[in-house]
């Protein structure tokens, strides 16, 4: 069955870009942390091995320290974890009022958060500046997650089990595991026409 949409043109101004959302610890010159919510995130491939991209916009902090450091954990935000992805990207924060915990990263110099389920510990092996943002590229150097989720290979990972928050201009959430690639072959009519 072929789906016919009739679309109306809206202009350029508007962002649908579905992103995930991460929280992006770094340590400042004095070796406190420092966390920043993070929505431009998603990887490409270095030969065999995954590259973790991360963009980065104006001159806050934490970028100036991922900038300095090369290090920075990125952790995922699930729903639980809304407070602090606002209370981190507040930008009259008083760091020493917020109630979270966190620890070293195991392979590079940042802090992970300890109610993150998904963790990142990347180190910045390259990055491509455009106008006002910078792109970091990271090798993975470890991922942690919670020890009571299980996972399969690498495309069977069901992230409803990590309640992730997902960024488009509003927070969203998603609903339901719907299968995997391939699922949805049978029934298609996949014929040469």
């Amino acid at each position: 069955m072929v789906i016919l949409m009739k679309r109306k043109s809206i202009g350029t101004n508007y962002s649908m870009c579905v992103q995930p959302t991460f929280i992006v610890g770094t340590y400042n010159d004095d070796n406190t942390p420092d966390f920043a919510p993070i929505t431009w995130v998603s990887a490409t491939c270095e030969g065999a091995a995954y590259l973790l991209v991360i963009s980065m916009f104006g001159m806050k902090k934490t970028k100036r320290n991922v900038m300095r450091t090369k290090a920075l954990s990125v952790n995922l935000a699930s729903t639980d974890m809304l407070h602090l992805v606002d209370y981190f990207g507040s930008p009259h924060k008083d760091m020493s009022r917020a109630v979270y915990s966190y620890e070293k990263s195991e392979y590079v110099s940042a802090p992970v958060l300890d109610a993150s389920r998904w963790v990142y510990e990347c180190e910045v092996v390259t990055s491509v500046k455009t106008g006002d943002s910078d792109t970091f590229f990271c090798k993975i150097r470890n991922i942690q997650i919670d020890e009571n989720i299980e996972i399969g290979d690498t495309f069977s990972i069901d992230l409803t089990k990590f309640d992730p928050v997902i960024y488009s201009g509003q927070y969203h959430s998603i609903g339901s595991h719907l299968g995997k690639i391939g699922d949805f072959l049978e029934g298609c009519d996949l014929s040469e026409k």
